[in-house]
């Protein structure tokens, strides 16, 4: 199957089923669920107790961080990282399938995919179509939480999928590289408030909102539609890209996209908005409301 090309960056939930039926789940295959909600609405390692795929650990992004970092979910340093994964039993050579449980199919496990592959794991998929859609097609779920051996993980960070706000600054001057922002219009344009933050959006950027990428259904569309989106947008996948959105999250979404067309080196602003608006100076922080009120 085309999409399983690539480095497995997607598995389909027929291929996920076949492998926890046979019980491959173990050292060479870990699946984690990266499930997060906002706590107000949905509590996301509750759920994941009540019901998961079978042999699945929970992979809490909020543990997983830089938790000094002022700004939500900054990726945490090599050590805590190769520790935190090690500890639900992955090694180097586990091939690691991530999943999440949002109502649109996919959200948060694009984030930890990037984040493995951040610290240097290249086997590592997105299951298409999330948790809706394996419990949908009748896949097995379980609420017995697995124990996992754990493992020796060595992480090394590799820079070229990472954008510093530094480079993001002088990029608005130089336009080394293209830069696409994966919230939805508004709160690009600036017209409607990015969670509490006044919104607007990096000199330069495009906009492709996450779900652009999305069928109805939550899985991922087919590459020659992917490919035809960026197109539409102008964005030329022979150079260089990064992706920037809220909180380093959906932008994940578009290195995602871009992988499954061939393009393995999207970089990610970590920060991004929730950094940018507080850390950028005014002039770099495009708006149409502020257009409009001048």
């Amino acid at each position: 199957m085309a999409r399983q090309v690539l480095g497995r960056a997607l598995v389909t939930a027929k291929w996920l089923s076949e492998a926890v039926r046979a019980g491959r789940v173990g050292p060479s295959l870990r699946i984690l669920d990266a499930s997060w909600y906002p706590p107000q609405e949905r509590n996301a390692r509750q759920e994941f107790k009540e019901r998961h795929i079978p042999g699945a650990s929970f992979f809490d992004i909020e543990e997983c961080r830089d938790q000094s970092s002022p700004y939500d979910f900054m990726l945490p340093s090599e050590s805590h990282f190769a520790d935190y994964v090690g500890r639900l039993g992955v090694s180097n050579d586990t091939h690691v399938v991530v999943y999440d449980g949002d109502k649109l199919g996919t959200i948060y496990a694009p984030r930890a995919w990037w984040m493995f592959r951040a610290f240097g794991h290249k086997e590592v998929s997105v299951l298409n179509g999330g948790f809706k859609n394996w419990v949908k097609e009748g896949h097995p779920v379980t609420a017995e939480v697995s124990q996992p051996t754990p493992a020796v993980f060595k992480a090394r960070l590799n820079t070229v999928l990472l954008k510093t706000f530094e480079e993001m600054i002088q990029n608005v001057g130089s336009l080394r590289f293209q830069v696409v922002d994966s919230r939805p219009e508004g709160r690009f344009r600036g017209t409607e408030l990015d969670q509490g933050l006044e919104s607007g959006h990096i000199p330069g950027a495009v906009n492709i909102p996450f779900h652009s990428f999305l069928t109805e259904t939550g899985h991922e569309k087919s590459i020659e539609e992917i490919q035809e989106i960026f197109r539409d947008k102008k964005v030329d996948l022979s150079k260089p890209l990064a992706a920037t959105c809220r909180k380093g999250v959906t932008a994940c979404h578009i290195a995602l996209a871009a992988y499954l067309c061939g393009k393995r080196d999207v970089a990610v602003y970590d920060g991004s908005w929730s950094e940018w608006f507080h850390r950028a100076p005014p002039r770099y922080k495009v708006s149409d409301l502020k257009r409009n009120k001048a």
